[in-house]
């Protein structure tokens, strides 16, 4: 298994560098900038399952010869990915997509072939640091892929046994990926609305009184879902009560982050999608709205 990770960013730099780690296949494809300062420095990943530095694989143009491609990018760079990533799958890599949110999907499928592209999502809590370190921020480490239209695959079974030796990951080849993806669009556009919302942290949130709240958003999103095609189940929902509950916690988004810092964020992804999602299922709509609106009016101007 031949992995080609567009990007080495957060995401794609943890999990393309465990993979490397553990002796699999894996090149990076990434930006001239980027490449002369792996080249020169190498990657480093900190992690709670232990810190990793190497000299990775660097290519600056995607060439032919890869089983699949990694895509990491932000919503934003999709166009760019795609024109990017084009040689590879041209020449026979499947596209394992791993962006937040659902929209990506209709535009891959629709630039490679439905049969080119897999589901994908990764969980896990993850930033660049300074110097272009991955800094890995709790112990969520999952990637998760499968056929889109379901089932399992030579494919997708190639991917797993070629994570299966890597430290600090948890990738699972599963059956049902559309219900996975909308599991964690509903956790994540929880979580979303409320710490855009609120510009803080779960923990803090649930400390300040607002707990109630995240489970009323929680519910419109599960019944969103439901709407879709794909109710959560009782597990699901527990687990996710729990988490914004939890008054110690400090998970926070990477959407929330990028809206302090004033970057390009992925509102539209998110938000947007389950804003429209949530009109069609005739759910209430208007916290969806205003976290919408928030991001877009964060995000720097377009140019």
């Amino acid at each position: 298994m031949r992995l080609l990770v567009l990007g080495a960013g957060a995401v794609g730099g943890y999990f393309g560098a465990r993979l490397a780690e553990a002796g699999g296949e894996a090149a990076f494809l990434v930006r001239p900038a980027r490449a002369a300062a792996l080249r020169r420095d190498g990657l480093r990943v900190e992690s709670p399952f232990g810190d990793l530095a190497l000299r990775p694989a660097v290519l600056e143009e995607a060439t032919p010869g890869f089983d699949a491609v990694l895509l990491a990018c932000k919503a934003w760079d999709l166009e760019a990915a795609i024109a990017a990533i084009a040689p590879a799958v041209r020449g026979g890599a499947c596209v394992l997509p791993v962006l937040n949110g659902m929209a990506h999907m209709e535009r891959l499928r629709a630039a490679f072939g439905p049969a080119a592209v897999l589901g994908g999502l990764a969980r896990i809590q993850a930033t660049l640091g300074e110097g272009g370190v991955v800094r890995h921020l709790n112990p969520w480490c999952t990637l998760a892929f499968g056929e889109w239209e379901g089932g399992a695959s030579a494919r997708t079974a190639a991917i797993a046994a070629a994570f299966a030796g890597a430290r600090g990951v948890e990738a699972r080849a599963v059956p049902d990926i559309r219900q996975r993806m909308w599991e964690k669009l509903v956790h994540l556009g929880t979580a979303a609305i409320g710490t855009v919302l609120l510009r803080a942290p779960v923990g803090a949130i649930a400390r300040a009184g607002g707990t109630p709240l995240l489970h009323r958003v929680l519910e419109r999103n599960a019944a969103i879902a439901a709407h879709h095609g794909h109710p959560m189940p009782d597990a699901f929902l527990a687990e996710y009560r729990a988490l914004f509950a939890d008054a110690s916690s400090a998970y926070a988004t990477s959407l929330l982050r990028d809206v302090q810092a004033g970057r390009p964020n992925e509102g539209e992804a998110v938000l947007g999608f389950l804003l429209e999602a949530a009109r069609r299922a005739g759910q209430p709509a208007d916290l969806h709205e205003a976290a919408w609106l928030h991001a877009r009016c964060a995000a720097p101007p377009a140019g």
